[in-house]
């Protein structure tokens, strides 16, 4: 059984980040980040840079409505509003760029002996070791994008929600503190979107190099239920998937396949 995690202090997390247009608030216990500040942003409360954290979700969602469940303080789990300075048709880059945030995040923390372990899985997924460590939704609310992180921090093995789903504690790498991580990722996010607002290039091919996705035979299920089997190729500067015969996909749940 892992520890109890410390819990997150939003004075402290705030202070870290004064500097920057972030404001995040705590709260102990909710039914889902995502939908809470969804709603704030709908009723024009929520700004951008507003950041909703929890101890414990009763009702997190991921991609496709799924259910999303942690025991308290084990997970780091948050999410917050955007409005980008770029075109609507290029925000189908930002789960991939909070993906990117988070592998830097934890490289900040834990250096050069997890760097090498971490990868992307298109769209929405970030892998240690092959296994999601963290999960990533981003949803179109009013004039900008609500995008939330579930990371497996501490989780105990006995506590994860599926076979191929693993936790940094898991893995070897213990973190109590998980505010470090959120502050990490806010800041490196921060860092990349003003990035990509002036030019995409750089983070597009980093995307490419860090992806466990491309250059692999792949399953990919569409929500209409079409199912596609081909080798990932690209992913292109809009963030869509791009198949060896062409097809580019925009959402969508993807299986790496083994080849023999």
């Amino acid at each position: 059984m892992s520890p109890l995690g410390l819990p997150l202090n939003s004075n402290e997390i705030n202070d870290a980040l004064k500097k920057s247009y972030w404001r995040v608030n705590v709260v102990e216990e909710t039914g889902s980040t995502q939908t809470d500040l969804s709603r704030s942003v709908r009723v024009g409360v929520a700004k951008h840079g507003d950041v909703l954290a929890t101890e414990f979700q009763s009702a997190g969602r991921g991609r496709l409505d799924r259910r999303f469940e942690a025991p308290p303080r084990s997970s780091l789990l948050f999410s917050f509003f955007i409005v980008p300075q770029t075109k609507h048709q290029e925000w189908g880059w930002l789960p991939l760029l909070a993906g990117q945030s988070a592998i830097a995040a934890m490289n900040k923390v834990f250096g050069t002996d997890i760097s090498k372990k971490l990868s992307l899985k298109w769209p929405n997924d970030v892998l240690l070791n092959e296994k999601k460590v963290a999960g990533i939704l981003s949803e179109r609310v009013g004039d900008g994008v609500v995008i939330g992180i579930g990371m497996n921090v501490i989780t105990p093995r006995e506590e994860i929600g599926f076979e191929n789903a693993t936790s940094l504690w898991i893995e070897g790498f213990v973190l109590l503190e998980r505010e470090r991580l959120l502050i990490e990722i806010l800041k490196s996010f921060s860092k990349y979107l003003s990035a990509w607002e002036i030019d995409e290039s750089e983070l597009v091919e980093k995307y490419r190099q860090a992806s466990s996705t491309i250059g692999k035979r792949i399953r990919i299920q569409t929500p209409s239920g079409r199912s596609l089997e081909e080798n990932a190729v690209n992913v292109d500067s809009s963030g869509a998937l791009v198949l060896s015969n062409g097809t580019r996909v925009t959402v969508g749940d993807v299986i790496h396949l083994h080849q023999e």
